[in-house]
């Protein structure tokens, strides 16, 4: 049986269940948001075309129509003010967020906010907008310094006993000091519930020094020239992991599997890494919490996604998986590294791996060969497998440099 839990990033962001906290002094509540869902036709001009459908304007806008009260994991690490008047992109005011790191790095290591309707909706009441017609959310940020990386933002996604219909997501962001406009292509999709109506998410591996960082003018459009957006083939190398605070990471290492309390991970290693900044760091205890005997990880897209939700990334550029590895001690034995073989709604589309390997104490390239192999779908960007039979007192072992070429 596989198990899984969640890591930094098992957000509630398609699962219900996360803090329904309203933050009073952070969000503010629309005086006009009206609980029941509304027909797309609200959106429409006389003339049949449809108007822009705001979520965020100016602070207090009649036009708003979701509310910034889905803090996640808790809102304790966040700072929310939608009425920052200084250098907005328009109108009177913006909205400004600072991410505490330090606070962060002593809970969950991540954070994000969803604009939902009603507020603190996480699928458990009826509300949101039919906005059947829209094509795209489009929306301005930047950063207070540059270089601030939010891992995705996203509109819909929330489940429970009234989901949403639609989740499409955007990312890694990294946002430069100037305004820019972002746009999220929701053409094809079916936009008929929406609850969600945006959000975002980061972690503290991708902001080690925390991140201050606005946001204006978001809004739903309707651009019928807009074609849908299939999957597109990913330029190689492709990383799964490069630095710990790197937005060129791709895959999340959400996927824990059998004794899935006997594994640590540090994302953030600092302990000899073979290049840049930093490595990861596993530590396997083998005392069999769960009872499996062995254990696994699965780095995945999106977070925690076993073939439930349409993520993932068409790497059939790709001839081969390439990453380097060392144990702490030499002699550390891997049942299997490998990509690919999730199944589900939406299935990887192959798999290939090696093993078993016995670690080396210095680190050594190891290569997982793709020749052949149908790439045009993988959510399972890699994995490793061991057990405790041929890891009777555990095992620490290391990785750095994974990415397909």
């Amino acid at each position: 049986m596989i198990y899984a839990i969640a890591y930094i990033l098992t957000a509630c962001l398609i699962f219900s269940g996360c803090t329904k906290k309203t933050q009073e002094d952070q969000a503010s509540v629309a005086a006009s948001a009206i609980e029941g869902s509304h027909i797309s036709s609200q959106t429409k001009t006389a003339a049949g075309s449809f108007k822009p459908f705001t979520i965020y304007n100016d602070k207090g806008s009649v036009d708003n129509h979701f509310i910034p009260s889905g803090f996640m994991p808790d809102g304790q690490c966040l700072k929310l003010d939608d009425s920052y008047t200084d250098g907005c992109y328009s109108g009177k005011s913006c909205i400004k967020i600072i991410y505490d790191i330090e606070c962060s790095r002593q809970g969950q290591k991540w954070t994000g906010i969803y604009w939902q309707n009603p507020a603190n909706n996480w699928g458990n009441r009826k509300g949101g907008f039919d906005l059947t017609g829209m094509t795209k959310v489009t929306f301005w940020a930047r950063g207070a310094k540059g270089g601030e990386v939010i891992q995705k933002f996203m509109v819909g996604g929330i489940k429970g006993q009234y989901p949403d219909t639609v989740v499409v997501e955007m990312g890694p962001v990294e946002l430069t000091d100037t305004w820019k406009q972002y746009t999220i292509n929701l053409a094809g999709k079916d936009m008929s519930y929406l609850s969600g109506g945006f959000g975002w998410t980061t972690t503290a591996d991708l902001n080690p020094e925390g991140a201050t960082f606005y946001i204006d003018d978001i809004k739903f459009e309707a651009d019928p020239t807009l074609k849908p957006e299939g999957k597109k083939q990913q330029d190689i190398p492709f990383y799964v992991y490069s630095d710990s605070s790197s937005p060129k990471n791709h895959f999340i290492p959400s996927g824990w599997m059998g004794d899935f309390g006997d594994i640590k991970i540090d994302n953030m290693s600092k302990e000899d890494p073979y290049l840049g900044n930093t490595c990861v760091k596993i530590t396997y205890s083998g005392k069999g919490t769960q009872g499996a005997r062995w254990a696994g990880m699965y780095w995945q897209n999106p977070a925690n996604n076993w073939g439930n939700a349409d993520g993932g990334f068409d790497l059939s550029k790709a001839t081969k998986i390439t990453f380097w590895a060392k144990g702490a001690k030499g002699g550390e034995r891997i049942e299997e590294f490998k990509m690919g073989g999730i199944m589900g709604e939406f299935s990887d589309s192959d798999s290939a791996g090696i093993g078993p390997v016995v670690l080396n104490k210095d680190w050594t390239q190891y290569t997982v060969d793709l020749k052949g192999k149908d790439l045009s779908y993988v959510i399972g960007g890699f994995c490793w497998a061991t057990n405790v039979d041929v890891n009777p007192e555990g095992a620490t072992f290391y990785l750095d440099e994974i990415k397909y070429e």
